[in-house]
């Protein structure tokens, strides 16, 4: 369960550190236009920080981390989060210079379809706890 409370604070201080990113990096670029920057601390946030936590909560009440996948779980839906993170990140980056490539967003894509796996999965292990 250590590990479910020091995922969430990992990602609380990188979402925060994102927000101050972002609010500093387009103040110094005099950049007024759109990014995907302005979503990544939000992102980081929910679907790190506060899920974690409520993971952290269902682990607590049902013992969902002694379930025999959960381990593997922890890594796949970590993997998309930063799939997630790294592609907003650099088309972000590459948004406040003037410049984007094309396959970037279909990255963000895959990492948010192993998110959403990564649900399905907590729930499907979550369920074989509450029977």
């Amino acid at each position: 369960m250590k590990k479910l409370y020091y995922t969430s604070f990992f990602y609380a201080v990188l979402g925060l550190i994102a927000g101050i990113f972002y609010r500093e990096i387009t103040k110094h670029s005099d950049f007024t236009g759109n990014t995907v920057l302005v979503a990544l601390h939000t992102h980081i946030l929910v679907l790190g920080f506060m899920f974690f936590m409520i993971a952290l909560i269902l682990a607590k009440v049902f013992q969902v981390h002694e379930a025999k996948s959960f381990g593997v779980w922890y890594i796949v839906y970590n993997l998309g989060l930063l799939i997630t993170i790294g592609a907003m990140t650099t088309r972000g980056m590459l948004q406040l210079n003037g410049g984007d490539i094309s396959f970037l967003p279909h990255i963000a894509g895959l990492g948010h379809a192993i998110l959403g796996a990564g649900f399905i999965w907590l729930l499907i292990l979550l369920g074989k706890r509450v029977k």
